[in-house]
């Protein structure tokens, strides 16, 4: 029986869409630190907000948009996020105060929460069922490349050119994903009547899975220890006067998280969350300490391959673990409350670390961040690792016992058959 088919030419065009929508918030995020620096000679901590209030914004609209997609309609859903997009990035040509940058990027992260909230939605329809594993894996791709290019082109153009360059390029990326969008054809959904009424009521519940919570503290901690390198790095790399090393630590970074999440996610599945997430966590210091001390471009992309290595994995295992944990019916929600615990922590984190660098400068923040990751170690193991482990002795006891039952029957079924044969030879005797 063939395979249902893939690669049609609306996954190819939701996917391609929601590249240019992470290329460009990727881009932004790495060099706007370095913009409000250079342009408005603001604090560490005011460029650190100009980065983070990004995501804020995407956090406030994926509350939103998440609840009343359905009820708006996803092809309008995605049609006002893209045009919104696109229309609050060309805000950041005419920017003129750091205020003004603060309210754009606050809108630009509203507008993109609801685009890819959009793209999200309407990728887990046009993904055939028996393809799910396999669809989904490549439209994560997606955002891995775009986390490696965007950086990549940003700090390239900014180190080169003006900045305004950086501005164009993601206009016209995002105008050509605009109008792409258009020619995808959108399974049509119907909302229940109950889902309606359900909406029009406020709920913490419908918004957050409770049981969801505790690995997203963790999975908080550890965005925040990202958002130091994502937002800081190009400008640590200027200081050290290692910038085409600096261009290169996302790419080594992407390529890191792609050489060993294969290999990290079977383990998951095999042997359990804390054989990968112990070290995982642990690596993501070390990849902070390295960072701390580098003096070289060696160094700086060693910390780079140990950041794809230790943030590829806990990323997609903390969300693992957050659906693992949660009831089957509430999955999405457990998925939701883990983004938007890392989410914070990627928005809240360039503001809150900002203050720190006046007086640590950037090398004490780093080893002062590799210091927390190594308290979130034990944080991770008192809210989950314990437990897990528990559960898997459990497991394995439980598993040993069935051996057990099983070895002792086939001892049973042994002495049995050897006695009938015993049997068996005394009658053959016995006959003439």
């Amino acid at each position: 029986m063939n395979k249902p088919q893939l690669w049609t030419k609306n996954f190819l065009i939701i996917t391609t869409a929601n590249f240019f929508l992470y290329f460009t918030f990727y881009l932004l995020m790495a060099t706007i630190s370095i913009f409000a620096t250079e342009k408005f000679h603001t604090t560490p901590s005011q460029a650190g907000l100009a980065s983070g209030i990004f995501v804020i914004g995407v956090l406030l609209a994926r509350f939103l948009t998440g609840r009343y997609i359905d009820y708006i309609g996803w092809k309008k859903t995605l049609y006002i996020g893209f045009i919104l997009f696109l229309l609050t990035t060309c805000l950041y040509m005419p920017v003129n105060s750091i205020g003004f940058l603060l309210v754009i990027r606050l809108l630009n992260g509203f507008a993109m929460g609801i685009a890819s909230t959009a793209t999200g939605t309407i990728v887990s329809k046009i993904i055939p069922d028996e393809r799910r594993g396999e669809g989904t894996g490549y439209y994560a791709l997606s955002l891995t490349i775009a986390a490696s290019l965007g950086p990549f082109i940003g700090m390239f153009i900014a180190n080169r050119a003006s900045f305004q360059y950086n501005f164009l390029v993601c206009i016209i990326f995002l105008a050509f994903s605009f109008i792409a969008v258009f020619f995808v054809r959108i399974p049509k959904v119907e909302l229940k009547i109950a889902i309606n009424q359900n909406r029009r009521h406020f709920s913490l519940h419908n918004f957050i899975e409770i049981k969801a919570l505790p690995i997203s503290v963790v999975a908080f901690v550890i965005a925040l220890g990202y958002s130091s390198i994502l937002t800081f790095v190009t400008t640590n790399a200027k200081e050290l006067d290692l910038v085409n090393a600096g261009s290169f630590y996302f790419i080594i970074y992407a390529i890191f998280v792609l050489v060993s999440r294969p290999f990290t996610g079977r383990m998951f599945d095999r042997k359990g969350e804390n054989i990968v997430m112990y070290p995982a966590i642990t690596i993501i210091a070390l990849a902070l300490f390295v960072l701390a001390r580098a003096n070289t471009s060696f160094l700086l992309l060693v910390s780079g391959a140990l950041l794809g290595i230790g943030y590829g994995t806990t990323s997609s295992s903390v969300q693992a673990i957050a659906i693992k944990a949660s009831p089957k019916n509430r999955m999405g929600l457990a998925i939701s409350t883990n983004f938007i615990f890392q989410d914070l922590g990627v928005g809240l984190g360039p503001y809150i670390l900002g203050y720190f660098i006046p007086i640590l400068q950037y090398r004490g923040m780093y080893l002062m961040m590799s210091i927390v990751l190594i308290a979130c170690i034990l944080l991770y193991h008192y809210i989950h690792g314990r437990k897990a482990a528990l559960v898997k002795t459990t497991e394995n006891v439980a598993i040993g016992n069935t051996l057990d039952e099983a070895l002792i029957g086939n001892e049973i079924i042994e002495r049995a058959l050897v006695d009938n044969e015993v049997e068996i030879a005394m009658l053959e005797k016995d006959i003439p």
